[in-house]
C-alpha cells in the first residue's frame, strides 16, 4: 500500500528559500526542515552543502508569519518534534533567531576553511558552537573532520574572524565556554599559551642573533696585519735611503 502523501503546508511560498534560511539560522535537523518545507532530506542536505541552489537567498519564515521563534526553539530542543506553521491571524514576530547570522554568498566557500582551523587549533569548541560561529551545519563539520568533504584537498585552515564569519570577541567567548565545559580555566590556559608564544619568540630571536654573529666577518686581524705590513715597508724604505 502506498504511503500517504504529505499534507501541503498552506502559505509557504518559497520552500527552498525558507529551507536555506532554516539551515543557516537554526539548529533544526534536516528531517524537521524537510517536513516543514515539503522537501526531501536529500534536497535539504544538498542545499546545506550548496550542491544545489547555489546563490539562493534565504527567506525568513518568521518575518513572513509562517513560523514563530517559540516554535523553532521548541523543535530545536526536541529533534523528534515537527514544526507547526503559524496561524495567519497572529501578529508578526520581530524577535531574531538565536542561530548564526546570515552569511553573504561570497563568504560561504570560506566556511570549510574556518571549520578546519577550529578543529585543528581548538578541539574544546563543540560542533554546536562551530555551527553558530561559522553559520554551518553539523554534517558539514563532520565531513571536514573525517575528510569526506568534497573540497578536502583544497582546504586551508583560516581563522573564522579573519574571514569575516564572526568577530574575535565571539570566537574568544566560544573558546572560553568550551574550556570551562572540559574543566579548564580560560585565563590559565590563555596565560600558558602567551608564555609559550613568548618562549618561542625569544628562541627565534636568539637563533637569529646567533646566525648573524656566525655569518659576520672579523676585520680586526686583517687590519692589524695590513698596518703591520705598511710599517715594515716604511722601515725598509728608510734603510734603503740610508
Amino acid at each position: 500500500m502506498a504511503a500517504a502523501p504529505k499534507t501541503k503546508t498552506n502559505g509557504l511560498l518559497m520552500p527552498k528559500a525558507t529551507a536555506v534560511w532554516l539551515i543557516e539560522n537554526t539548529m533544526l535537523t534536516f528531517r524537521q526542515i524537510a517536513d516543514f518545507t515539503l522537501l526531501t532530506e536529500i534536497e535539504v542536505e544538498a542545499l546545506a552543502n550548496e550542491e544545489i541552489g547555489r546563490g539562493l537567498v534565504g527567506r525568513n519564515p518568521i518575518e513572513h508569519r509562517e513560523l514563530t521563534q517559540d516554535e523553532i526553539t521548541k523543535c530545536e530542543a526536541d529533534p523528534a518534534a515537527r514544526l507547526r506553521q503559524a496561524k495567519r491571524e497572529l501578529p508578526p514576530v520581530k524577535t531574531r533567531s538565536k542561530g548564526p547570522r546570515y552569511t553573504p554568498i561570497s563568504k560561504r566557500s570560506d566556511k570549510p576553511d574556518a571549520i578546519a582551523f577550529i578543529l585543528k587549533n581548538h578541539p574544546e569548541i563543540t560542533d554546536a558552537q562551530i555551527c553558530k560561529l561559522v553559520g554551518t551545519t553539523k554534517p558539514t563539520v563532520a565531513s571536514v573532520r573525517d575528510r569526506s568533504h568534497p573540497n578536502t584537498p583544497n582546504l586551508r585552515p583560516r581563522h573564522p574572524a579573519e574571514l569575516g564569519l564572526c568577530t574575535y570577541q565571539e570566537f574568544e567567548t566560544a573558546v572560553a565556554k568550551g574550556l570551562r565545559a572540559i574543566g579548564k580555566d580560560p585565563d590559565t590556559v590563555k596565560a600558558q599559551i602567551e608564555a609559550e608564544r613568548q618562549k618561542q619568540s625569544d628562541a627565534l630571536q636568539e637563533s637569529e642573533n646567533e646566525r648573524k654573529k656566525a655569518s659576520g666577518f672579523d676585520f680586526s686581524n686583517f687590519l692589524s696585519g695590513a698596518m703591520g705590513g705598511s710599517n715594515s715597508s716604511s722601515s725598509s724604505d728608510d734603510d734603503f735611503q740610508q
